[in-house]
């Protein structure tokens, strides 16, 4: 049965991947907001609908496996493609990543120590750390046989 012949009632009880599956279907390869447009519009929903929903729906297409984003940006079904395309894709996709990962250090994206001195005093009593046990003297170290004396 066409998407088109469906009445609302039976639409509304679809959800929107089913709907854009059928859709995909029956008019071949659409982008995003044609496919999101066509299904709001089918649903009689308002046009806040598709300018606030359209990022989610988009996502749920990209999780979805019944369906594979091309080149052009258009959406089409796993289905009518061979695992070897599909394949392809996944292996350029890593081969981008690790060139990516890949790119050599350039000697002017290094940061070199300036041989100049510092610019704060070295003498200053706020600077220097005091490194005495002064503030331990008082501490008292008690064993758990002594604790458990006391109680």
């Amino acid at each position: 049965m066409s998407i088109k012949n469906m009445k609302k009632e039976e639409l509304e009880l679809l959800s929107h991947k089913d709907l854009t599956h059928m859709l995909l279907e029956e008019n071949g390869s659409m982008n995003t907001a044609e496919l999101f447009k066509t299904i709001t519009d089918l649903l009689e929903l308002p046009k806040s609908v598709f300018e606030t929903k359209i990022g989610d729906y988009y996502m749920a297409l990209s999780t979805d496996k019944r369906f594979i984003l091309l080149d052009d940006g258009n959406w089409d079904l796993s289905n009518k493609h061979t695992s070897d395309k599909l394949k392809k894709n996944v292996e350029d996709e890593d081969e981008a990543e690790l060139d990516e990962e890949a790119e050599p250090v350039k000697d002017e994206d290094i940061d070199e120590p300036d041989d100049e001195e510092d610019d704060y005093e070295s003498g200053s009593d706020d600077d220097k750390y005091d490194d005495s046990d002064d503030d331990l003297k008082d501490l008292v170290i008690i064993d758990e046989d002594e604790l458990e004396m006391d109680e």
